[in-house]
């Protein structure tokens, strides 16, 4: 397969996926291969919830839709501009995929794909339909990658170099096992939001987004929020508000009540608005169904607290000086180029 046989596959792809925007998708005429596929991925859509109860439909739906985005020819092309994707020997290359929001590791399968590697995919037991079904449809499109992709339920055997995503503990056990190979391997990350007081309630509602898409389960996912001395927090609980559906779904409920409890047990102080904790903490991981804050003096200072904690957080909000900054209401929207902590996959597929 060439370059551009690739990135015509995975533009395929992106087109297919456009469709399911809604709760009821329509197929449309053009998109190749529906007749094999579309009602594959309703029912992967509609079931996902009874084997990963964070896996509602809605959040399937916006990680197909985030990936649709992505997966044009131009974006493919742009991002791909930067690297020098010449004639090169396939090596085998491992994922060890996370499973904490859907489609989380399929960064790392279009990287090792689209720079002509062939990839070698231990699946996460919480996230493993998904991946397999857009495997399937790559290989609809382009038979090709039928020699490129292998799944397995083994342990990884028989590969030139591995990604692995995971927790810090299990990131000891990685580095053990895959630390002879070339590796890139993840451990926890947070992700914070900066707040002046100064914020529109429009500014506020896209960081609820940032808190609570995937339930606050993904790396860049905010977990933490810094205010000033003296912040009031009545319009950012006023701005959140909408998202208070979140009760709907019990494992979210389980964890909130879990939480609040053991909070107020240990006399800890927190605001509480009847489904989120907000806690004053310094650590940057708080449990679902809470954010912690903490307060800061200046500009000044935060940032060089942030620049101590760059190994620890994945994007920063409403930050510009920092190299993590990202937008209100846009975590979740990552580009090609917006790297899992920081490390250029790329080019780490490119030197093996």
């Amino acid at each position: 397969m060439t370059l551009n046989d690739r990135i015509i596959a995975f533009a395929a792809l992106g087109d297919f996926l456009r469709q399911f925007d809604g709760e009821k998708p329509i197929p449309q005429n053009d998109i190749i291969h529906n007749d094999l596929f579309f009602e594959k991925f309703v029912a992967a859509i509609h079931s996902a919830k009874h084997y990963n109860n964070w896996f509602l439909e809605k959040e399937v739906i916006f990680s197909f839709q985030q990936w649709a985005q992505a997966l044009t020819n131009e974006n493919l092309e742009t991002w791909l501009s930067n690297y020098d994707l010449g004639i090169m020997q396939p090596k085998t290359i491992g994922i060890v995929m996370a499973g904490n929001i859907p489609l989380v590791g399929f960064h790392d399968l279009l990287s090792i794909l689209i720079t002509g590697h062939k990839v070698l995919i231990k699946l996460s037991s919480s996230d493993n339909k998904l991946i397999p079904l857009c495997c399937e449809y790559l290989i609809a499109i382009n038979k090709n990658f039928k020699d490129f992709i292998t799944i397995t339920k083994d342990q990884l055997k028989d590969f030139d170099g591995v990604i692995a995503t995971g927790s810090n503990n299990t990131a000891r056990y990685f580095e053990h096992y895959f630390g002879k190979y070339p590796n890139i391997i993840r451990k926890n990350r947070n992700s914070i939001a900066v707040l002046t007081g100064n914020e529109s309630t429009e500014d506020l509602e896209a960081l609820g987004e940032d808190i609570f898409r995937y339930f606050g389960l993904g790396c860049r996912s905010v977990s933490k929020l810094f205010v000033p001395n003296d912040y009031n927090f009545d319009t950012f609980f006023k701005s959140i508000y909408k998202h208070n559906d979140l009760l709907n779904n019990d494992k979210y409920t389980n964890n909130y009540d879990y939480n609040k409890a053991v909070y107020l047990m240990s006399e800890y102080k927190m605001l509480d608005n009847g489904f989120l904790i907000i806690k004053e903490d310094e650590s940057h991981a708080s449990p679902i169904g809470s954010v912690f804050y903490e307060f800061y003096e200046d500009e000044e200072s935060l940032s060089e607290r942030l620049k101590n904690d760059e190994e620890k957080l994945q994007c920063v909000v409403n930050f510009p000086s920092n190299s993590k900054h990202v937008s209100f209401g846009e975590t979740q929207k990552p580009s090609l180029n917006d790297y899992a902590d920081g490390v250029d996959t790329i080019d780490f597929l490119l030197k093996i």
